[in-house]
């Protein structure tokens, strides 16, 4: 136990004498009715590379510009997601879990993929608390159920209560129980496919590393501006998926899932961005569209 705290050292403001203080920062975020979602991809947030290492001089610098939104527009409400990056990625390829989980091996490993996942999610809901953000994190493997990795069952009367109540949901890829397969992986676009559909955003922001979607991956000299299901086809043989372990798709699964997302809501604007310059997911959050935009 105590090698965990050591690997993942938490703000635990209860061991200091300032907890009374820390505790009167954190207010209720605005409830607006200017709705996105907001995703921190694994390649930002972690080092895809290297298992369970996140990057948290990133990962409070967000918080903070979440935070600089939140003030700036009282209108804003977001649903924040966040991928698993080294924690989840890495073990989920190790035991295979995406594809199934059956046997007691596996069982196991489906538990150490949770249980990673969740070591993540912990030190973002901390940088949101330090930022001063009521955050309330939603994890998907207590909730849903899916079949065949489509989601059949998921109570969201709790996340809406946490909107009404100016809280921050927090979801993120995860496990989750699966009545054919035993076990699965969902990720925070297959998680954000479902909500879009039930709340109906106004944008889903991906921030990821990079800045958008290279047309001349692995060169990376020039970007896709736009992608449609017009031109997705011509497109096709550029979308690369990433170099690094991800285990749900890759760039490639974004860009077909948030297509489909599209075609049911066709008022709905996609930006895949990078989150890596200082006030860039802040100025995405205000309207920026930098990066490569995906509509219907």
């Amino acid at each position: 136990m105590s090698s965990v705290i050591t690997l993942f050292p938490s703000l635990d403001p209860t061991s200091t004498p300032d907890y009374n203080t820390f505790m009167e920062n954190i207010e209720p975020n605005h409830s607006g009715n200017q709705l996105v979602f907001l995703k921190l991809g694994g390649s930002l947030i972690t080092d895809k590379l290297t298992a369970r290492s996140p990057r948290r001089d990133v990962i409070n610098r967000i918080a903070r510009e979440i935070a600089n939104s939140f003030h700036n527009n009282p209108r804003l409400q977001i649903i924040l997601g966040h991928g698993s990056g080294s924690f989840g990625h890495i073990s989920g390829k190790k035991h295979g879990t995406l594809n199934g989980v059956h046997t007691p091996e596996e069982w196991r490993g489906f538990a150490e993929v949770r249980y990673d996942a969740s070591l993540l999610n912990r030190i973002v809901l901390d940088s949101l608390m330090e930022a001063g953000i009521s955050a309330l994190a939603f994890p998907p493997s207590a909730g849903v159920i899916t079949q065949e990795r489509k989601i059949i069952t998921w109570d969201l009367e709790p996340l809406q209560s946490a909107f009404r109540k100016g809280l921050l949901p927090v979801v993120y890829g995860d496990v989750v129980f699966d009545t054919g397969r035993g076990g699965t992986i969902l990720s925070t676009e297959d998680l954000f496919f479902h909500l879009a559909l039930q709340f109906k955003p106004e944008r889903i922001l991906l921030a990821g590393k990079d800045p958008g979607v290279w047309e001349d991956y692995p060169d990376c000299t020039s970007l896709v501006k736009e992608i449609t299901p017009a031109n997705l086809p011509t497109l096709q043989k550029i979308i690369q998926q990433s170099g690094a372990p991800d285990v749900t798709g890759g760039m490639e699964a974004k860009v077909k899932k948030m297509l489909q997302l599209s075609d049911k809501l066709p008022a709905l604007e996609t930006v895949i961005f990078s989150g890596e310059d200082p006030g860039r997911v802040q100025s995405v959050l205000g309207g920026d569209t930098t990066g490569t935009i995906l509509h219907s």
